[in-house]
């Protein structure tokens, strides 16, 4: 055949490639912009949901809110559910509905979120530009200053209109003392009125996978602070409504009957006492000090919450505690999870102890429990305590192996000076005994940020102050082995600021093997290590690679799947966790009629202590019922995929493997790196300095700045930040703020 005929006869060939490759193209397209315009309509229904519910917040308390408010109830009262429902719907309705809508959002979202192939032009954002630095709220960013003003103008708001409604109902014919009382009594009643309404949001930040915190991607470390600040302004409403309660009692001469009250139509006053006590007590010992020096009185006072939360069931009734049950309801859906996922022994791969006073545990964790490198989890070890759970950052990548999770504890305490010398008592008596029956340890977790934003950054300044480097070596592991494998990745220039108080904490760092996980990363990355050793003037005589390590165990025996950390966790799989809050959601309503249909309606309940009660039952019931059925699904699910990947090869000893390869080499990777570190004794690191000397050598980018480590050093980077972005020239970049918490 000619070469003409054969060229001839190859074009229709070419041709229905090039179609088909269209065709894929233009169905991806379709696909994409679909998904775009999905995400944008529920995004957009979420945000119109959320406003509307604010503003019923402040318009509830005006005499247009009042009429609105008699209208809705007037409408809704003969439906499905009476009262109950029409107060549910108005105020827990809404919360319950973003978390609806949040499952598909998330379900679509996925990785597309990262654009990390899109350069952006740099801007301020206001989560991450920090505005107060200094005072007791710690460091906060615009966003963060915005919320605070919205709370303070919405309690000034709701206390002046109510404060106008009380003077509207004066006399002048009041007896003195009768007018002291009357005017006692209703504050005291609006004041209530108002923590209930910030009661709603108090336990929304503590739930720790929700689907609310990770649809607006805040982790649970960092919402940590916007459940203290509103639980410190909660309890002073509800202080207040109790002590003009009682001074008005006091002046009429009954505070007793009136304190021991429990009626049947009302408010009954007693179980209201008993909620605030132990509010109280919640509430002292979680102050800053106290919180810092006897952090069990703390921990074990805060169990609490559940007779907090019971008594003022049985004080406002089923009416008023709806006003709150939707975020009740939420934190109830995380907490029975939580409780199901810690029910599981974790098996640990190995242990390692240094000579800083750092312990480093490898767990064992099932492939499809993901995770990003700026992640955490809670770790109970129940040979030294069944109650206490303590939060630590992972040290490792998920990309340094599916089946693992490592993390670094500083002994800064007597849990971590226990666990410490467990260890150490263990590998003395028997070098080969394996460290699982010397130690039991249970695992909440992983949370963490949705989306792994250190890779949103082409530029990244990573800020660490001791152990709290531990995050950045998981972030530095990320970033190499994405490099290695060719997977998206922004960062190309990287500078580490690390603060140590002594040299003993350098070993730390070499920790993560950079050259075996990315061959030649120097000539891909542009990387600085600045090590400021600021309790030593000089360095040691002696070697820091001599007797840094001791390995409390070399080996341990074949770990089994079954012993690896359960995947029941809120961030763990979006389908089954979604499935999780749709049923129990589904379920609370179903309980609802049935109990209004066959109890409360043909046998004439009213008690309102009793309803209320009712009403916390049924919450239960349905996460316990309803949200246990997809559990226990979920659970049968991990069993099986478990199962499955045990029988693919040996992995988990490969791995271990790797993590030893990993510490024997860290020798060589330090002389290797040490172009790049500079180590400096006897100063602290200046960052007016080092933020003028990036915008010089960066020019106009965004440049993210995340901080691990404690209060004064976060401080000092966001007064650095702040001022540099103040000041900035418009050839220079904009920093921008980002804090992983060193404590919670």
């Amino acid at each position: 055949m000619a070469v003409d005929d054969i060229l001839h006869t190859s074009h229709p060939l070419l041709h229905s490639n090039a179609a088909h490759a269209n065709n894929n193209n233009n169905n991806n397209k379709k696909n994409i912009n679909f998904v775009l315009l999905a995400k944008w309509v529920l995004k957009f229904t979420m945000w119109i949901v959320f406003l509307a519910w604010v503003a019923l917040f402040f318009v509830i308390p005006t005499d247009f809110g009042s009429e609105l408010y008699a209208d809705w109830i007037g409408a809704t009262n003969e439906s499905l559910f009476g009262y109950t429902g029409s107060y549910l719907l108005l105020y827990s309705g809404p919360i319950i509905i973003i978390a609806f809508l949040a499952v598909p959002y998330l379900l679509i979202s996925g990785e597309d979120q990262l654009q990390l192939q899109e350069k952006k032009t740099p801007r301020f954002r206001f989560w991450t530009f920090p505005v107060l630095v200094d005072g007791p709220l710690g460091v906060v960013s615009a966003a963060e200053l915005i919320g605070i003003i919205l709370f303070i103008v919405f309690v000034i708001w709701d206390v002046y209109v109510y404060t106008a409604v009380i003077l509207g109902t004066l006399t002048d014919d009041m007896d003195p003392l009768d007018l002291c009382c009357f005017i006692m009594l209703r504050l005291g009643l609006h004041f209530g009125t108002i923590g209930l309404d910030c009661l709603a949001f108090l336990f929304l930040p503590v739930a720790r996978g929700s689907v609310l915190l990770r649809l607006i991607d805040i982790p649970f470390e960092q919402a940590t602070r916007y459940h203290v600040w509103l639980g410190h302004l909660t309890m002073l409403l509800f202080t207040l409504h109790g002590l003009f309660y009682a001074i008005a009692w006091t002046i009429e001469g009954h505070i007793l009957d009136e304190m021991f009250q429990w009626v049947d139509l009302g408010v009954s006053h007693f179980p209201g006492v008993i909620s605030l006590v132990a509010g109280l007590l919640m509430w002292l010992t979680s102050l800053h000090p106290v919180r810092k020096k006897k952090f069990e009185l703390f921990f074990y006072t805060h169990q609490l919450y559940v007779i907090f939360i019971v008594f003022l069931a049985l004080h406002v009734g089923h009416f008023l505690f709806c006003v709150s049950a939707g975020g009740i309801f939420l934190f109830i859906l995380d907490r029975f999870l939580r409780f199901c996922q810690s029910r599981k022994t974790v098996d640990i791969i190995s242990i390692k102890c240094l000579s800083c006073g750092t312990v480093e545990l490898v767990l064992s964790k099932p492939a499809n429990l993901r995770y990003n490198a700026l992640s955490f989890i809670f770790l109970q070890v129940r040979e030294l305590s069944w109650l206490q759970w303590h939060p630590f950052s992972v040290s490792s990548s998920p990309l340094d192996g599916k089946y693992h999770l490592s993390i670094l504890i500083k002994v800064i305490g007597k849990w971590t000076e226990k666990l410490r010398g467990n260890i150490l008592n263990s590998s003395k008596a028997d070098l080969h005994l394996s460290p699982q029956t010397k130690i039991t340890a249970s695992v909440e977790g992983p949370y963490g940020h949705e989306l792994p934003y250190h890779l949103m950054y082409e530029n990244l300044i990573l800020v660490a102050g001791g152990v709290g480097i531990s995050p950045f070596l998981a972030i530095l592991s990320d970033i190499l082995h994405r490099t290695r494998e060719g997977k998206p990745c922004l960062p190309q220039n990287i500078l580490i600021v690390w603060a140590v108080k002594r040299s003993n904490e350098l070993p730390l760092l070499p920790t993560n093997d950079m050259e075996s996980i990315c061959p030649f990363f120097l000539d891909k990355l542009n990387l600085e290590i600045h090590i400021f050793v600021t309790q030593e003037s000089q360095p040691p005589l002696v070697g820091l690679e001599e007797g840094q390590v001791h390995e409390a165990t070399n080996s341990s025996p074949p770990v089994s799947n079954s012993c690896s950390m359960s995947v029941l966790v809120g961030t763990g799989n979006n389908i089954w966790s979604g499935l999780y809050v749709i049923f129990s959601t589904l379920g609370f309503v179903i309980l609802l009629y049935l109990l209004d249909t066959f109890y409360i309606n043909p046998y004439d309940i009213s008690p309102w202590w009793y309803k209320g009660l009712l009403l916390l039952i049924s919450m239960l019931a349905s996460v316990f019922i309803f949200g246990g059925v997809v559990v226990g699904l979920w659970h049968l699910w991990e069993r099986r995929n478990a199962a499955r990947e045990a029988c693919k090869d040996n992995r988990i000893m490969v791995e271990k493997m790797q993590h030893n390869e990993i510490v024997a080499h860290t020798d060589s990777c330090q002389q290797k790196l040490s172009s790049s570190i500079n180590t400096y004794y006897g100063s602290r690191p200046d960052f007016k300095d080092i933020f003028g000397d990036i915008s010089e050598k960066w020019g106009y980018v965004d440049v993210g700045v995340i901080v691990c480590g404690p209060p004064s050093l976060q401080t000092s980077v966001a007064k650095g930040i702040r001022s540099q972005n103040i000041r900035r020239q418009r050839h220079q970049p904009i920093f921008h703020f980002n804090s992983h918490s060193f404590d919670l």
